[in-house]
C-alpha cells in the first residue's frame, strides 16, 4: 500500500512551488473592504448604566486597596531600610533618639486621636440636638396649622348658619322684601351719608 501512495503523491511532490503562496487570515491594511461590508457602520455594543457603575466602583475600590497596599509595603520596606542604616552606623545614641522620637510621635497620634474624637463628638451632639429642635418647631408649626384650620372651620360652622338653603328660602325672601334696603348713596370724607336717593 505504501508503494502506491508514493505514486499518487510523486507526482505532486515534482511539481514547482509558486513564488507567492496566499496565506490565509488577515487582510493587509491596503487591501479594499468587502462588498458585503462596504456599507457597514460599526457601532459600538450596548453598555448596562447600571452595570458600569457596579464595574466602575468595584475597580475603584480594587484601585484603592491596592494603593494602600502599596503604600503599607513600602513603608515596612523603608523602615526595614532605615533600621538597617541606624544599626550599621552603630550608633546607640541614634538609636536611643529615635526611639524618644517615636514614642513622642506615639503620644502626638494619641492626643490628636482624643481631641478628633471629643470634636466628632461634640458635632455628633450638636446635630442630634439639631434634629430635635427641627422636630420640635416642625411639631409646633402643624400644631399652630391644626389650630388655625380648626378655627377656619368653626367660623365657617358659624356663618352657615345664615346661608340660604332650599328650606329657609322663603323665609329669606319675605324678610329682604319686609326690610329693603338702599345702597345708592354718597358720603363725604368722614364717612357720614350726604346724599342718598328713594328707592321705587
Amino acid at each position: 500500500m505504501l508503494p502506491a501512495l508514493r505514486r499518487c503523491w510523486a507526482p505532486l511532490s515534482r511539481r514547482p512551488l509558486p513564488l507567492l503562496v496566499p496565506a490565509r487570515g488577515r487582510k493587509s491594511r491596503h487591501d479594499p473592504p468587502a462588498k458585503s461590508k462596504a456599507g457597514r457602520v460599526k457601532v459600538p455594543p450596548p453598555v448596562d448604566p447600571a452595570e458600569l457603575l457596579v464595574v466602575s466602583e468595584r475597580y475603584r475600590q480594587y484601585r484603592l486597596v491596592l494603593q494602600a497596599l502599596r503604600a503599607e509595603f513600602k513603608e515596612e520596606v523603608l523602615q526595614k531600610k532605615r533600621q538597617e542604616r541606624l544599626e550599621k552606623e552603630g550608633g546607640e545614641e541614634a538609636m536611643e533618639e529615635h526611639q524618644k522620637l517615636m514614642a513622642w510621635n506615639n503620644a502626638e497620634n494619641e492626643r490628636l486621636r482624643k481631641k478628633r474624637e471629643e470634636r466628632l463628638r461634640r458635632e455628633e451632639e450638636e446635630l442630634r440636638d439639631r434634629k430635635l429642635q427641627g422636630a420640635f418647631n416642625r411639631a409646633r408649626l402643624m400644631e399652630d396649622f391644626l389650630k388655625q384650620k380648626e378655627q377656619e372651620v368653626l367660623q365657617l360652622q358659624e356663618e352657615a348658619k345664615n346661608f340660604i338653603t332650599p328650606e329657609n328660602l322663603d323665609e329669606r325672601i319675605e324678610e329682604c322684601l319686609d326690610n329693603p334696603r338702599n345702597y345708592n348713596f354718597a358720603i363725604d370724607k368722614e364717612g357720614r351719608i350726604v346724599k342718598q336717593s328713594v328707592p321705587s
